[in-house]
């Protein structure tokens, strides 16, 4: 972290559009960058300050990681590259997540009063920072009382170890009951979910979440838009050595399986048709236009790209090209080759509102 005379490199923003993150004053980049799976896993040492590096200089500000992520070692990557970089903190939009600890004790784990204070500070070491700009937990934890957890989260604002909080594969019902316990009590509710959300995992971002959008103005940070490479066309024919599903073949074993069944069949069948329209009709990849089709999304808040080379984050980018190209033709034509947009909730025959009114 760098302050001052150590700043080496000033952020530019180049192109890049900003968003509020979720009700928020926080802006966020469109694409941010993410290190599961990669950072501090499979990639290490100088590669790691390469991607993010080549990130920076294209207008991501907004660094993701979890306490989880390489058992820990994402984070202390991402904090390494931070201070060798010199980034200023004050550019920097850092997250991180708790829920599964380092080790395996009773308490070390999960959402308690306990895990989320000392995990907290467990992540700000490694980070080597002050404060992150959102924690999240990372998962819901049944076995502890809501308002301990609300309680908890803003605790650690209070301290200033953090600025905002969020959810990360909570339900709806879930992030509901926070909320309400935080209005209750006058504290803070999530303002963010991380959710997977791409073409082919539709129901919980656009169906589940969809009141909380209207009532909180939930914001989502996306990951897997890229349904882990399966909207890149890369396992149409196969799984390629040194790809995700290769490299991380017991963590994705289900997935490639089922690729060789009806359902996984049909989801290649459907890449390849959106590869053509996306090459015809766009003038860019099926990676292009799947990242861009998540992006374009109003309750999008940012998409969190994975990367194991610098050159894949500046392929990723060019989908900032074609968001301004999905009209609404283009949408369509997306929908009929997709065939699983979910169902809007039933009216039971009452007649449609007018467009131009409130809906």
């Amino acid at each position: 972290m760098a302050s001052g005379s150590d700043v080496k490199v000033e952020f530019d923003p180049k192109n890049m559009p900003f968003r509020r993150l979720g009700p928020s004053g926080l802006r966020v980049p469109v694409f941010s960058l993410g290190g599961w799976l990669t950072l501090g896993g499979t990639v290490i040492g100088d590669p790691v300050k390469d991607i993010m590096k080549v990130a920076f200089d294209n207008g991501i500000n907004m660094f993701d990681t979890a306490e989880a992520y390489a058992k820990g070692r994402s984070e202390i990557e991402m904090g390494r590259v931070i201070k060798e970089l010199g980034l200023r903190r004050t550019d920097l939009v850092v997250t991180t997540k708790l829920f599964w600890g380092l080790r395996t004790g009773p308490n070390d784990g999960g959402l308690s009063r306990k895990h989320i204070i000392e995990g907290t500070k467990e992540c700000l070491e490694r980070l080597g920072l002050d404060y992150v700009d959102v924690i999240f937990a990372h998962r819901p934890d049944v076995s502890v009382p809501m308002e301990e957890i609300v309680r908890a989260f803003n605790w650690v604002i209070e301290k200033g170890w953090a600025f905002y909080w969020a959810t990360s594969e909570w339900s709806a019902y879930e992030i509901e009951e926070a909320q309400h316990i935080a209005t209750k009590l006058g504290l803070h509710g999530p303002i963010a979910e991380q959710c997977q959300h791409n073409m082919f995992h539709r129901e919980r971002p656009e169906k589940e979440y969809r009141p909380l959008y209207k009532k909180y103005q939930l914001g989502t940070t996306v990951f897997s838009a890229l349904a882990s490479g399966l909207l890149t066309g890369k396992y149409n024919a196969g799984v390629p050595e040194g790809t995700r599903f290769s490299t991380h073949s017991n963590f994705f074993k289900g997935t490639v399986d089922s690729l060789q069944k009806e359902e996984g069949l049909t989801k290649i069948r459907k890449v390849s048709e959106l590869s053509i329209l996306a090459e015809q009709e766009l003038g860019c990849t099926i990676t292009h236009l799947a990242l861009a089709w998540v992006a374009k999304n109003p309750n999008t808040s940012t998409v969190i790209l994975g990367a194991s080379k610098p050159e894949q984050v500046l392929d990723n980018l060019k989908a900032l090209d074609v968001i301004p190209k999905l009209t609404p033709e283009i949408m369509d034509k997306i929908e009929a080759i997709l065939e699983n947009q979910p169902a809007a909730p039933p009216t039971f025959g009452r007649p449609a509102l007018d467009i131009n009114g409130r809906l």
